[in-house]
C-alpha cells in the first residue's frame, strides 16, 4: 500500500490467455500483472505480438476522482499517462479493452480490460474477477471463539465453532455455519466475484419497516484454495455488531461496506 501512488509492475511465468468465445483472443507467457496508480487490484499486460486482434486508438476514456480504483471502477478509468485502445476481432470491436501505458519500462506492451473478455485463463485453471495479487494472502482458520452477530439489538446469528478468515488489506472475516444463524433470512439476486475465494450469492435480512438489506454472503461453489469456506456465511462488519468472546468489536470501514449503505439506505 506504501507504493500504491505508483505505476507498478511484475512479472509472472504462467501462460496466460484471455478467451472471447471459443477463441483464444491472447495467449502469452510473457505476461506482466501492471498496478496503474491507486488501482488496488492488478491487470494483465501482455506484449502486443501475443494479442491476435488488430489494436486501433479508442475514445473510450472514463475520468474517475476516486481516492482508490477499486474494482468496481471501470477500466477506462486510468491513472496514468497511455492510450486507449479498441481491440477489432473479426466482426466485432471491444472499445477501450487495451491500454498503452507511456511507461518506458511497458514499451511494446498493452494492459488489457479482464471484463472485455470471456473467460480468462492461468495456464489450464480460470480465474474469476481479476488477476490474483501474488502479494496478496487469504488465511483460513478454523477457531472455537464466541462470536456473536447482532443489528440493532437483534440477534442474526451465533457460534462457537467460526471459521476465521484473515486476508491483506481487509478486516478479520468470521464465517459461521448457516444452522447457526437466528433471524430469518432470505435470498437475494446480488452476486459478486472474488479473485480468491470464487462467486458469493448473498443473504438478506429484514430491518423493519420493510427495509431489506444484504448483511451477509456465501461461497457455495468456491475455489479450490477456498474450499474451507463452502457453505458457511459470512456478514458485512461494517453493517453489524459483533461480540468476540465477550468484547464489542468496532465496526470496520471499507469500500464494500459503503457500497451497500449507499443502496440500501442502511
Amino acid at each position: 500500500m506504501g507504493a500504491l501512488d505508483a505505476l507498478r509492475h511484475e512479472p509472472t511465468e504462467k501462460r496466460v490467455r484471455a478467451r472471447r468465445g471459443d477463441a483464444d483472443v491472447v495467449d502469452s507467457t510473457r505476461a506482466l500483472l501492471v498496478w496503474e496508480p491507486r488501482r488496488i487490484v492488478p491487470s494483465y499486460a501482455v506484449p502486443v505480438e501475443d494479442v491476435r486482434a488488430r489494436l486501433e486508438p479508442s475514445s473510450a476514456e472514463e475520468s474517475s476522482d476516486a481516492e482508490l480504483l477499486h474494482p468496481g471502477i471501470p477500466f477506462g478509468a486510468h491513472s496514468t499517462e497511455g492510450e486507449s485502445l479498441d481491440l477489432e476481432l473479426a466482426g466485432e470491436t471491444l472499445r477501450g479493452a487495451a491500454f498503452r501505458p507511456a511507461d518506458p519500462d511497458l514499451a511494446g506492451h498493452v494492459i488489457l480490460a479482464y471484463d472485455a473478455f470471456d473467460g480468462w485463463f492461468e495456464e489450464d485453471e480460470p480465474i474469476v474477477g481479476h488477476p490474483r495479487d501474488p502479494f496478496h494472502r487469504v488465511d483460513i482458520r478454523r477457531s472455537s471463539r464466541h462470536v456473536r452477530v447482532e443489528r440493532d439489538g437483534l440477534l442474526l446469528a451465533e457460534s462457537s465453532e467460526p471459521t476465521l478468515v484473515f486476508e491483506t488489506n481487509l478486516p478479520m472475516r468470521f464465517y459461521l455455519p448457516r444452522s447457526h444463524l437466528r433471524a430469518e433470512v432470505q435470498p437475494s439476486t446480488r452476486r459478486t466475484r472474488c479473485a480468491y475465494k470464487g462467486e458469493a450469492s448473498y443473504l438478506s435480512f429484514d430491518l423493519g419497516s420493510g427495509a431489506r438489506a444484504d448483511l451477509a454472503w456465501s461461497y457455495e461453489e468456491p475455489l479450490p484454495d477456498a474450499a474451507a469456506l463452502t457453505g458457511l456465511v459470512a456478514f458485512f462488519d461494517e453493517l453489524v455488531d459483533v461480540v468476540l468472546d465477550g468484547e464489542r468489536r468496532q465496526r470496520p470501514q471499507t469500500q464494500f461496506g459503503r457500497g451497500i449503505i449507499e443502496e440500501a439506505g442502511v
